[in-house]
């Protein structure tokens, strides 16, 4: 941040008065900016036919990762609710019409200043189709999934959650909510 958003003066980073952490301060007018994790939110969205529980993917049509799979999400949107978001990404990237569940799993990505939010959901129907976020729109048992092909590790975790989870469920469990920290960057190449 090189100006401030208020009166277009030049900010500074310092250590507010009471703070612990530099943020980039206004001299001119004094308004502190504070600059916080974004929320990436979306959902699991399942099929289930004949006793097999299938999830739907989305192969990216844009950078970062094109090409790699990963479940519907995006960034949350101001004057929506995480399940809003949810709902709307699904229905972006993939077409889907779902019903949406609990709140999953709780990704925090501190290196990219990320939270990644993900809901349990059904598809209602198999009427879907790839937005323009997507080249493709699938869906996949869990022995189908192409996991060397996923674009994030959220998405990675999600999914082993997912069907770790599914297994406890069918044997008279409850789905729990997951969280998990990553901490190390994507490796590409």
């Amino acid at each position: 941040m090189k100006f401030c958003s208020e009166c277009a003066s030049p900010v500074v980073l310092q250590i507010p008065a009471d703070d612990t952490r530099e943020r980039f301060v206004c001299p001119a007018c004094g308004t502190i900016h504070y600059q916080n994790p974004k929320m990436v939110v979306g959902s699991i969205p399942v099929w289930e036919d004949d006793g097999v529980t299938k999830v739907l993917l989305c192969r990216r049509a844009i950078e970062p990762r094109l090409g790699f799979w990963t479940l519907p999400a995006g960034f949350m949107e101001n004057n929506e609710t995480t399940s809003q978001a949810a709902q709307r990404e699904t229905d972006e990237e993939a077409g889907a019409h779902i019903k949406l569940h609990e709140l999953f799993s709780i990704l925090n990505v501190p290196h990219v200043h990320q939270v990644h939010l993900f809901y349990r959901a059904t598809l209602l129907d198999l009427d879907y189709a790839a937005g323009v976020e997507s080249l493709e729109v699938a869906l996949f048992s869990e022995e189908q999934i192409p996991w060397e092909d996923i674009a994030f590790p959220t998405t990675t975790h999600t999914l082993k959650f997912f069907f770790a989870n599914l297994a406890q469920v069918k044997q008279g469990g409850q789905y729990e909510v997951h969280a998990h920290d990553i901490f190390k960057p994507i490796r590409h190449g």
